[in-house]
């Protein structure tokens, strides 16, 4: 059994696969950052201060009042509505997620057509000649043109 989990995890495909998780996760770290750190902000900044990852909409009321009467505010933050408990819908953070995956999308999108241009065609095999005579095809092999019988 064990020779047989070190033979499958031995093959390159699944190396291959563990690898591009990893970096794929690094990725997707780097790419958080940007739309958090770096995008994110002027986006907010031309809006008029307004940042999506704070955005939300409290689902329950008369919790959220609850809160507020005894907090003596209004829920403020997307942190303090979650961490009293009060259900919202998050839509400022699936924004940034979904901003995060279409710059993902792009980045991998652009990976592969990179890869596309620096692969050279693999030529087809040659297995066909011209007759030197009548510039008829022949097999690569022949040593006779079967339309004009020319020695090749």
């Amino acid at each position: 059994m064990f020779k047989e989990f070190r033979a499958f995890f031995m093959r390159g495909n699944v190396i291959d696969l563990a690898i591009a998780v990893i970096i794929g996760a690094a990725f997707g770290a780097i790419v958080t950052s940007m739309v958090n750190d770096v995008l994110m902000p002027p986006i907010g900044a031309l809006s008029g201060g307004l940042d999506f990852k704070d955005h939300f909409i409290v689902l329950n009321f008369d919790k959220a009042s609850q809160y507020a009467q005894s907090a003596g505010h209004r829920v403020g933050s997307l942190a303090e509505a979650r961490a009293s408990g009060v259900p919202v819908i998050a839509y400022g953070a699936f924004i940034n997620s979904l901003i995060n995956f279409l710059i993902i999308a792009f980045c991998i999108f652009l990976v592969i057509k990179a890869l596309a241009t620096f692969q050279k065609p693999i030529p087809a095999p040659v297995d066909t000649k011209a007759c030197p005579r009548c510039l008829s095809t022949v097999p690569f092999k022949a040593s006779k043109c079967r339309e004009c019988t020319a020695d090749i």
